[in-house]
Order: structure tokens, then C-alpha cells, then sequence
């Protein structure tokens, strides 16, 4: 039997246990230890936001203990409701601070960052989507730690290529933007997004000459057929990197969980999606967008 079947007969019934506890392989230890309060007090004496927090990320203990976070810049409201997301919905009442990529780039120094990864919320009151924002904190964390690479989880911009051409001309050693599931779930999952215009986004930027990546997450209904969907779509543009992680309900208030991922279906994934020529798939039940960002360059 061939991977890609074996993944496929797993992937038709929905696990028992979704209604009660999280698997054994989804469960991690609390934050802790001196390294972790140091980034947490570095981060809030700048006034900063980290997606790991603000997502409510289940890998933050292990990050924050290794000294390193993702930042979350534009503020901390998004003005998308994405139904997977913890973030805060809304509309933002402040302009762009422009400071902030000097607080960005003096955390990071202290934090003794080699690899920085940079994302936000949507800010799609604003026709350039908050893109000088992304292209000020690259140029200040360059200026601040020499050698210094910086990937970037963007947003789609609403399509305004205009803005995206900021954080293009900055030229961030990676590009990420998620697709975040298959097709068929965007009206549940990301009601604000298109899938079409995602894919465009990412073969823009790889045929700009920069390295690309995307992610989603499985366990929300989607079929392991769709999942390779995706792969095909993504590998035909040219994406260098994909992240397949577990989706984990952060609220009731977001969408179930329908399936707890077994992490044998993980590295099958990983496999099958190397095989169709993506360079690398990172792929387990608790990978996340930026999770060993650094591997990926």
C-alpha cells in the first residue's frame, strides 16, 4: 500500500477522541526557566506584541526558553475574523508607529536574534495594509545586527500589489504567507481571504527571486486529497517551504477541532509533499508557521 493511501484511509474517519482530551503527542510543558521570563520582560518593557502569545501558540514555552519569539507588529487588533484565530477583531483606532521598528530591532538585539521573524495582524482599513511598517523593520533590524536574516509572515494586502511591492523591495531573506487550509474550508476558516489570490501573492514573490513559504493546518475537516491539492498548486508556483501543523480550537468561541492528525499522517505529508518538489516540508502536530524558522533559509 502506498503512502499516499495509507494517509488517505486514515484521513476518512474522524477521531473519537476530538470531543475529549488532546492526544498525548499535542500536550506540552508550561513556560518556564530564566531565559523565558528575560524575553518576556524584554518584549513588554518595548511595548511589543509576539504572535506567540497573541495566538496563543502551544510552542511558546520552548521558544521563549530558547530565546527567541516571533513579533507581531501593526498593533494587536485585526480587522479579520478568521475562525480559527485568537487575535482581537476590530477595527484599529491608531495610525502606524512608526517607532516601532526601532523597538523591534533594539528587542531583538538584546535578545541576541541571529533569525528574526516579523508578522502582523491585517490592517485593511489602510490602502498599503501597514506594508511600510514590515520594510522600516527590516532596514532597522539590518541597520542594528549586522548579518542579521529576517523572514517576514505577511498578510494578502487585499490584492493592493502596490503595498506588497514594499515589503518585496526590502527584500526579507524569506516570504511567508499562509494559505491556512484547503479551498473548500475558506469560507469557514478565512472568510476574508481568497485562495486564488493567496497563490498569487506567493508566485509574485518567488518570481521576484524570493525564497517563498506557506502553511496550513489539517484537523479542520479537509481531506488528505485536498492536502495534496495544495501541494500541487503550491509546488507548480515554485514555493521553497511548506509548515503543515494540527489545528488546536484556541476559544468554543473558534471552530472545532474535527480531527486530532495522527503524527504518522504528519510524516507522510512531509514525504509526499518533498516528493511533488517542494524543498521542504516542515510537518508534525505542533509545527507552526515560524517553528525552527532558522532551519528553513
Amino acid at each position: 500500500m502506498s503512502c499516499a493511501t495509507q494517509v488517505m484511509e486514515r484521513g476518512t474517519s474522524k477521531d473519537s477522541a476530538v470531543a475529549g482530551r488532546r492526544p498525548e503527542w499535542l500536550r506540552v510543558k508550561l513556560p518556564a526557566g530564566k531565559t523565558f521570563r528575560q524575553v518576556s520582560d524584554i518584549i513588554q518593557t518595548h511595548s511589543l506584541n509576539t504572535v506567540c502569545a497573541e495566538a496563543r501558540c502551544p510552542n511558546m514555552g520552548e521558544c521563549w526558553s530558547a530565546g527567541t519569539a516571533t513579533f507581531m507588529i501593526l498593533g494587536d487588533v485585526c480587522t479579520r475574523s478568521c475562525g480559527f484565530c485568537a487575535i482581537k477583531t476590530g477595527r484599529p483606532v491608531q495610525g502606524l508607529d512608526w517607532d516601532e521598528p526601532n523597538r523591534v530591532a533594539e528587542a531583538a538585539k538584546l535578545m541576541n536574534l541571529k533569525h528574526v521573524v516579523i508578522t502582523s495582524v491585517n490592517r485593511d482599513e489602510r490602502k498599503d495594509g501597514g506594508a511600510p511598517i514590515f520594510a522600516e523593520s527590516i532596514k532597522r533590524l539590518r541597520e542594528e545586527i549586522p548579518g542579521v536574516t529576517v523572514e517576514v509572515l505577511i498578510p494578502d494586502f487585499r490584492g493592493v500589489w502596490e503595498a506588497l511591492d514594499y515589503v518585496i523591495d526590502a527584500k526579507p531573506e524569506v516570504l511567508n504567507h499562509n494559505l491556512e487550509t484547503v479551498p473548500r474550508l475558506y469560507r469557514q476558516v478565512r472568510p476574508q481571504a481568497r485562495y486564488e489570490r493567496s497563490l498569487e501573492l506567493l508566485k509574485i514573490c518567488h518570481d521576484k527571486g524570493l525564497r517563498t513559504k506557506t502553511g496550513i493546518m489539517v484537523g479542520l475537516g479537509e481531506t488528505p486529497a485536498e492536502v495534496f491539492e495544495v501541494m500541487d498548486d503550491i509546488a507548480e508556483i515554485g514555493v521553497d517551504v511548506m509548515t503543515i501543523g494540527q489545528y488546536m480550537q484556541p476559544t468554543k468561541m473558534h471552530l472545532d477541532v474535527q480531527e486530532w492528525v495522527h503524527p504518522d499522517t504528519f510524516a507522510t505529508y512531509k514525504e509526499i509533499g518533498e516528493s511533488k518538489g517542494i524543498e521542504h516540508v516542515e510537518s508534525g502536530p505542533l509545527v507552526r508557521s515560524s517553528y525552527h524558522a532558522e532551519r528553513h533559509l
